[in-house]
């Protein structure tokens, strides 16, 4: 008995008179329709398509995987979830690339496979391809890591000065370039504080300033040393900035570096221990108002910060346009610098025109 596959049944039932017209002809636009039809159900039958490219299909199952379980990934090994997590948008890229090699191939079941990690992406990362931001804002907020290697920081506070932002968060400002900051924001800024390496100017009244303490020098021979002398190294403060619509609490912090070594992986301590207690210090915090100004050197994707993710929202999230990496500044890959909120709403968020350091100053207008 003669055997019939799927596309035969199709040529068979289009040769019946409920395609014809009238005349009892095919219409043109009817029969290339038709036809386009059964060649798409020809070629998805052929067995050959399906048994190429084992390799890709394979590998973009393991890549939907990774995207979609990387909270599983261990840290036990050189910090490899956090290094993941890390650079999680990136790995959209491979999916284009996996899509060339399976079209060059011809191979539906790599295509198909292809479907996991986009839907993947498009969860963890699709929001972000829109512009949320919305006009209008009771405050701007922006935030600096300065560089400490920065040749110009004259230049630097001329810029942030015209950038408008009613608060100005600076961090990594060395003792030498302090000054230069202080009178180069003088006029722009009646109010600020400078608790070690990081600071905070206001065109509002601040108040209740004091350093936080985010466990940045700790050991036998931290407790040896006097206040003042850990006060130069400071990186974390917290103020009250007296607006129209009530206090707000604001945060300024600059968290330990992270590093990528042979010997090490992804080196975090200092940075995941600094996390941790100014996540205890928001915890704490009595307003119900709250900014978080700062480089964390880190993103909120990295479960290092799933204690202040928790309590905050990120501003760029929110309400900004795409990813708004801000490191480095030539190239941007990340976004480390942060703007996070609490009890109030953020309408905008974006990233300044670079300076002369080596990070993108980053802004957010909020609302109440």
């Amino acid at each position: 008995m003669k055997q019939v596959d799927a596309a035969d049944a199709v040529d068979a039932a289009g040769t019946t008179e409920t395609g014809r017209d009238g005349s009892g002809r095919w219409g043109a636009g009817s029969g290339a329709w038709h036809a386009g039809i059964r060649r798409a159900i020809r070629t998805g039958f052929r067995p050959g398509l399906w048994k190429r490219g084992p390799v890709l299909a394979a590998l973009a199952l393991l890549l939907g995987l990774l995207m979609l379980l990387h909270a599983k990934i261990p840290n036990r090994v050189g910090n490899l979830g956090s290094l993941v997590e890390t650079f999680l948008p990136w790995f959209g890229l491979f999916i284009p690339v996996l899509l060339a090699g399976a079209l060059l191939r011809r191979s539906a079941s790599a295509v198909a496979a292809l479907l996991l990690p986009v839907m993947v992406w498009l969860n963890l990362f699709g929001g972000l391809l829109s512009d949320k931001s919305r006009p209008g804002s009771d405050l701007t907020v922006a935030s600096h890591n300065v560089g400490a290697d920065n040749p110009d920081p004259a230049g630097t506070a001329r810029d942030l000065a015209a950038s408008g932002a009613d608060v100005l968060a600076l961090q990594e400002m060395t003792e030498q370039a302090r000054g230069t900051y202080e009178k180069g924001l003088a006029k722009a800024y009646l109010y600020h504080t400078v608790q070690g390496t990081v600071g905070l100017w206001s065109k509002l009244p601040l108040s209740d300033t004091q350093p936080v303490d985010i466990q940045q020098d700790v050991g036998p021979l931290a407790d040896t040393k006097p206040a003042d002398v850990k006060m130069t190294d400071n990186r974390a403060l917290r103020t009250t900035v007296a607006t129209d619509q009530g206090p707000l609490a604001v945060y300024v912090a600059h968290l330990g570096s992270a590093r990528v070594t042979p010997r090490t992986g992804f080196w975090t301590d200092s940075r995941d221990r600094n996390a941790q207690a100014l996540g205890k210090a928001i915890a704490a915090e009595q307003n119900e108002r709250v900014v978080l100004l700062g480089d964390l050197n880190g993103t909120m994707d990295d479960r290092a910060f799933a204690d202040i993710a928790s309590q905050l929202r990120s501003a760029q999230d929110a309400a900004g346009d795409g990813f708004g990496f801000s490191w480095p500044a030539k190239f941007p890959v990340v976004r480390i610098d942060q703007i996070l909120v609490r009890g109030v709403k953020p309408e905008s968020a974006w990233s300044l025109p670079a300076t002369g350091s080596d990070h993108l100053p980053v802004a957010a207008g909020i609302n109440w």
